[in-house]
């Protein structure tokens, strides 16, 4: 149990790797020793085409552990090693890829697959707590990027075993580590907590949308005289009782099949002359399409202060450009750069916007073109996308449904974000020993 929380400033020896950007603080009475003699570290293997098939166990990529297992996923029914075996709650540290957004430390949060390479599987040695090492692995993130910047050549870093062993790190005895590792865990478990909250309300806005607007399962009903089970008279009454032909197949009576413009407004995103972009606080966020659009704040917290494409908070911005269909909504008024296009409804709702793009995704994926490096989506396209619209009554009904649920998931992540910045003012306050933590002098190890 931790007693408190005192505030102690420790000298620091500077004997760290020369490699380094960043050197690390630690407290003096923490033992010192490379960072690679702190765990084993085994890389995952270099896979094949061949060895993919359409089930088995998945092959785990950095995109797996950022975004989860997804449609774009390799299965193998090979067997491998045992080392390369992840499971549930494995450490995990990306070596290879963008400096600020891919290399870093994960825990493995989904089913067991199989490591890929530039991934090491990650076990702490005897006497090392494994939550106290993957924060001091987070802590160390300025020393990984500084060292993979001054390897790039076409875009991407790397750790090597020999960085590992170049870096100095440090560690206190068991109770202190636990102690830590405790203080931070638990927001992380917390920030987790709010994660699966807000996953679990958006799958059932997801199911509404789908039996409304997919399915139509209320009309089904209707064309035999029933009432739709679990929805009020007053909302059924204002679904038709038959179904009529379209060129997107049946649909029901009153709806239309109209072009994407007709349906929602969108602004193609464009990047501002290099001039206008800015890493300080006096500009707008600058977001734009790449592999790593899936987090919370702008690549590579990019400011920009002369935006030629702009989004408003609430709207939807959508990744045009490889990869195609991935989304984000705006906290904030934003600048949009290439890659992304800032979509809303013409009903306005943050919530239907965000649910319709979610199932019309994969016939965008289908009609973005192939180029020479990238797949993208066209303004031309998209303007000629069809889509099946939603009447004015029946949206409104939908939007006083999912608008409350949309807003709790708002709360969820406003708080998730107000914990992370706790959890990374604590870390490194923690970790340098600028705030120590009480402890017995005789603990137990």
């Amino acid at each position: 149990m931790v007693d408190g929380i005192r505030n102690t400033h420790y000298p620091v020896n500077h004997k760290f790797s020369s490699c380094s950007t960043n050197d690390p603080y630690f407290p003096d009475h923490w033992k010192r020793c490379p960072l690679y003699s702190l765990a084993q570290w085994v890389n995952g293997l270099a896979f094949r085409n061949i060895q993919f098939s359409d089930s088995g166990l998945p092959v785990i990529k950095i995109a797996e552990i950022k975004g989860g297992i997804s449609g774009q996923t390799k299965f193998t029914q090979q067997t491998f090693d045992d080392a390369v075996r992840v499971r549930y709650g494995d450490l995990l540290f990306s070596w290879s890829g963008q400096p600020e957004t891919s290399i870093d430390a994960f825990w493995w949060r989904d089913p067991e697959g199989w490591l890929n390479q530039h991934i090491f599987r990650v076990t702490p040695t005897e006497g090392i707590d494994p939550v106290f090492f993957y924060y001091l692995l987070r802590y160390l993130k300025p020393n990984f990027v500084g060292i993979a910047r001054n390897k790039q050549t076409t875009g991407l870093g790397h750790i090597t075993k020999r960085d590992l062993e170049n870096l100095e790190a440090a560690y206190p005895r068991l109770p202190e580590q636990r102690a830590i590792a405790h203080i931070l865990g638990t927001l992380d478990d917390k920030i987790e907590l709010n994660r699966q909250m807000a996953q679990t309300l958006e799958s059932i806005a997801r199911a509404i949308f789908k039996s409304w607007f997919v399915d139509f399962d209320p009309v089904k009903p209707k064309m035999e005289g029933k009432q739709p089970e679990g929805m009020s008279e007053e909302v059924a009454a204002l679904f038709p009782d038959k179904f009529v032909e379209s060129e997107l197949g049946m649909i029901p009576e009153g709806g239309e099949v109209l072009k994407f413009p007709e349906e929602f407004d969108f602004t193609m995103g464009q990047s501002p002359p290099g001039s206008s972009y800015n890493e300080y606080f006096n500009g707008v966020p600058f977001y734009q399409g790449s592999a790593d659009f899936g987090q919370w704040y702008p690549t590579e917290r990019i400011y920009c202060t002369a935006p030629t494409r702009f989004a408003n908070k609430g709207d939807v911005l959508f990744s045009v450009r490889a990869p195609v269909g991935d989304m984000n909504i705006a906290l904030s008024d934003c600048a949009i750069g290439r890659g992304l296009c800032c979509i809303r409804h013409k009903s306005g709702s943050t919530a239907l916007t965000y649910l319709y793009l979610t199932n019309t995704k994969s016939v965008m994926e289908h009609n973005a073109g192939e180029g020479a490096v990238f797949k993208s989506l066209s303004k031309k396209q998209l303007t000629m996308l069809p889509v099946v619209s939603i009447p004015d009554v029946i949206a409104k009904s939908f939007i006083k449904i999912v608008d409350p649920i949309f807003e709790k998931i708002q709360s969820l992540e406003d708080n998730a974000r107000t914990l992370c910045s706790l959890r990374d003012t604590l870390l490194p306050r923690l970790i340098s020993g600028k705030i120590r933590l009480n402890q017995p002098e005789d603990a137990a190890a």
